[in-house]
């Protein structure tokens, strides 16, 4: 009824990791992965739809939060909170998430 992305793409993208020896879970709900997560279960959390990892990402590093677009030719990092325009010009912005992104961004550059 919703598709075969889980069984035509996921999956296999799981097996292909697994075959390069990363440890790679199954798929997991994403009302409880990002909680277990933060507790140190995993190191890192993809998500497949922007809301179900923005909502959860908001929450838990506002300020720190970075996101980073996969399977482009460039490298994509941006702030994960948005624009802002509410408080563009105010003085109150915070450059804890744009300079988290640029740091990933050269982080990412490096490998």
């Amino acid at each position: 009824m919703f598709g075969r992305q889980e069984i035509e793409q996921v999956a296999p993208a799981i097996e292909m990791a697994r075959a390069e020896g990363l440890d790679v879970s199954d798929p997991q709900p994403p009302d409880t992965v990002f909680l277990r997560a933060t507790k140190g279960t995993y190191d890192i959390v993809v998500a497949m739809y922007h809301d179900q990892g923005h909502i959860p990402m908001k929450l838990l590093a506002f300020d720190s939060g970075v996101n980073v677009s996969i399977g482009l030719p460039i490298i994509r990092t941006s702030v994960d909170h948005g624009t802002a325009f509410d408080i563009a010009g105010t003085g109150i912005a915070r450059e804890e998430s744009l300079i988290a992104a640029m740091d990933v961004a050269i982080t990412m550059s490096q490998v």
